[in-house]
């Protein structure tokens, strides 16, 4: 079902931005915007709810690249929960961070303010990111827009802890980005579809083994499987909201979702029992 409510729930803190970087002056106005957009995001992904209930999926597409490229944003059943998740979530630590920050008397909090509202809408474009490629798109997003929240403190000890999650998170990244263009290549689609995509494609084994590792090597770093999980520990020298939000919840939660997606939406558990 054509709908904006996708891109409005991806949009609105991304909107709070500015705003809230316009606002460095005056931090009561600056944090009414947090939590606005907080409550707005949960607002309309809650919206979305009835439709799932009923079995209708509201997607909106943004972008052709090319024929059968696409950048485009799909509200189904797996995206809404964690999207209702991360939302919710969002709203509490909201809260929380004004006390927090306040109380610690933190330096540099439209920045901590501004980043966190642009990991949220990233987090928010991952539970909805229709394809393969947008995904990418939103995941890479989030990894950017974590790094000022990491090194907060900006004392040795997290900027050492920012510089690991960059050279952990960017090279699952290049992984993801290669397993894309693999996919394309083969499968001509990049879609997600419940019981996958690949499942009717004619591709060797062998092909699908390749991309299967590359595609869990890239979501598996967020998710922090082991061994790739090396990141994780030394991130939570950040700020404690961003360690109970965003690692916990945004960032490690978006990995454990891309091997829901990866598993469910690309390959699919009949070609995996196959391929096993």
């Amino acid at each position: 079902v054509p709908s904006l409510l996708p891109l409005l729930a991806v949009a609105v803190s991304l909107a709070a931005v500015p705003l809230i970087l316009g606002s460095s002056k005056k931090p009561n106005l600056r944090e009414f915007w947090t939590l606005a957009a907080a409550l707005v995001k949960c607002g309309v992904v809650l919206a979305l709810l009835p439709q799932v209930l009923a079995g209708r999926v509201a997607e909106t597409d943004l972008l052709e690249l090319a024929p059968g490229i696409r950048l485009a944003l799909k509200a189904d059943a797996a995206g809404v929960f964690f999207a209702l998740v991360a939302s919710g979530l969002w709203i509490l630590t909201s809260v929380y961070n004004i006390g927090y920050m306040r109380g610690l008397k933190e330096r540099k909090q439209t920045r901590y303010y501004a980043s966190f509202a642009v990991c949220l809408s990233a987090t928010i474009g991952v539970a909805f990111a229709a394809n393969l490629l947008t995904f990418v798109l939103f995941y890479e997003i989030l990894t950017v827009a974590t790094y000022p929240l990491v090194i907060h403190k900006e004392t040795a000890e997290a900027i050492r802890a920012g510089r690991k999650y960059l050279v952990y998170t960017l090279s699952a990244g290049v992984l993801l980005i290669a397993a894309t263009a693999l996919t394309w290549q083969t499968a001509g689609t990049l879609d997600f579809v419940p019981g996958g995509f690949l499942a009717g494609a004619s591709i060797p084994a062998r092909t699908l083994k390749v991309l299967f590792l590359l595609l869990l090597g890239g979501v598996g770093v967020k998710a922090s499987i082991m061994p790739l999980h090396g990141w994780l520990p030394t991130a939570m020298v950040a700020p404690t909201p961003v360690s109970a939000l965003l690692h916990a919840v945004a960032v490690v939660k978006s990995g454990v979702f891309g091997v829901i997606r990866v598993t469910g939406f690309v390959f699919g558990p009949r070609l995996m029992a196959d391929l096993g």
